[in-house]
């Protein structure tokens, strides 16, 4: 694998420029619109803090939510610019609008320790479809002197702010968090400590095929859990009941099996599991062995204590450990004691310890167990690809100017 090198934020000149900051704002809210989890923004701090104590301006621009291409007030991010306010102590003024003359007028008159948020990008159908609205793109170039892409999470899309705005500057370079997470993960696929361990779960096989095969050249375990365990039990003849099963991808789950065997490497899957007839808060659930079988009405949703059990024990001697996707429902409190013993067992462990965004790092975070953890990646999706590949989009592109 060959290692990409990019402009850092120590490669450009910043003093009295208006630097314009792609970032990942997209927090969750809840339904008075007040902010659950500030994570995201505070991961983009250092990046800001540097720009500004090096006398630029900031220029910030982030999507949030799935305003499908139109301006939703409940999509607004009025709220992040209040939290990062008080997170900066220092005024963050609200753009109306991501592009436009006034926006524009806003960013000429920026001063040096001036910061200015963009309203979200997902408000145009140019963002996410630079190609239906180009003038989107340029409107946005207009707003900086320089650009940085600091938003690892969506650096797996081809989307016009990360990716279609780079030509657009003569002066291009990643902010901090996304120079952290390349480096880790560079680390992670070219010198992780053996044995190096992966824990996958999530939903669907076959979202997840590329990076399956992507670490078998790179682990000595792997440890399936989750609504993707079902489709190999499938696979392998044994009885799931009503559990969710990736029919289009059993052959995919046969050869995966085999691979592990040809590439010596161990393949945990949950010895039982916890089953309900349902999906809900109140679900009654039992434990089976899988190798009993799931009984028809029945859906499998966890891991059960044996797989607990057995898998805290394999873990103990890891040096490295990757874990990406919850190996059960764990937004759902009868289905979340396996996710959250792992959790609590990588909290504990002497091994580098990676979350690989998404659900998992969700899980992690309510847990209270981040401080815990080596590196919790701020993307799921990219996270996944940057391991497949070695690259994402959005980084390839900056890598070129």
């Amino acid at each position: 694998m060959v290692t990409i090198r990019y402009k850092t934020l120590h490669d450009v000149h910043i003093k009295g420029r208006r630097v314009l900051i792609r970032v990942d704002f997209n927090v969750p809210l809840d339904g008075s619109g007040n902010i659950q989890d500030e994570t995201k923004i505070r991961s983009s701090l250092p990046t800001i803090r540097y720009i500004l104590e090096h006398g630029g301006s900031v220029i910030l621009m982030s999507h949030l939510g799935r305003p499908e291409g139109k301006r939703n007030p409940l999509y607004s991010l009025a709220p992040v610019a209040k939290r990062l306010s008080l997170l900066l102590e220092r005024e963050v003024t609200l753009a109306p609008d991501c592009i436009g003359e006034a926006v524009e007028r806003l960013s000429s008159r920026l001063a040096p320790g001036g910061i200015l948020l963009l309203e979200n990008l997902r408000f145009h159908e140019g963002e996410e479809h630079p190609e239906k609205q180009p003038s989107f793109v340029e409107s946005l170039s207009k707003l900086g002197d320089i650009y940085v892409d600091d938003a690892f999470a969506v650096a797996h899309r081809k989307h016009a702010s990360n990716y279609a705005i780079v030509d657009k500057y003569k002066e291009a370079s990643i902010g901090f968090l996304v120079e952290k997470e390349v480096l880790i993960l560079n680390n992670l696929l070219t010198q992780a400590k053996s044995p190096f361990y992966a824990i996958i779960g999530g939903s669907k096989i076959g979202s997840k095929i590329g990076v399956l095969e992507a670490l078998l050249d790179k682990v000595s375990a792997l440890f399936i859990g989750g609504g993707m365990a079902f489709t190999f039990f499938k696979a392998q003849g044994f009885e799931v009941g009503d559990s969710l099963v990736d029919l289009a991808h059993l052959e995919t789950a046969k050869q995966l099996i085999k691979r592990c065997r040809a590439k010596d490497v161990t393949l945990h899957l949950p010895i039982d599991i916890v089953i309900g007839e349902s999906l809900s808060p109140e679900a009654e659930v039992e434990t089976v062995l899988i190798e009993d079988g799931i009984p028809k009405g029945f859906i499998g949703a966890d891991i059960g204590k044996r797989t607990i059990e057995q898998w805290k024990k394999y873990l103990q001697d890891a040096q490295t450990i990757f874990w990406n996707g919850p190996v059960g429902v764990f937004e759902l409190p009868p289905f979340r004691k396996g996710t959250q013993e792992i959790a609590e067992t990588l909290s504990k462990s002497k091994a580098i310890t990676i979350i690989g965004g998404g659900d998992s790092a969700s899980a992690v975070h309510q847990l209270h167990l981040d401080q815990r953890m080596t590196c919790i990646s701020t993307g799921g999706g990219a996270t996944l690809e940057f391991i497949e590949f070695g690259t994402l989009p959005a980084l390839d592109k900056l890598s070129k100017k």
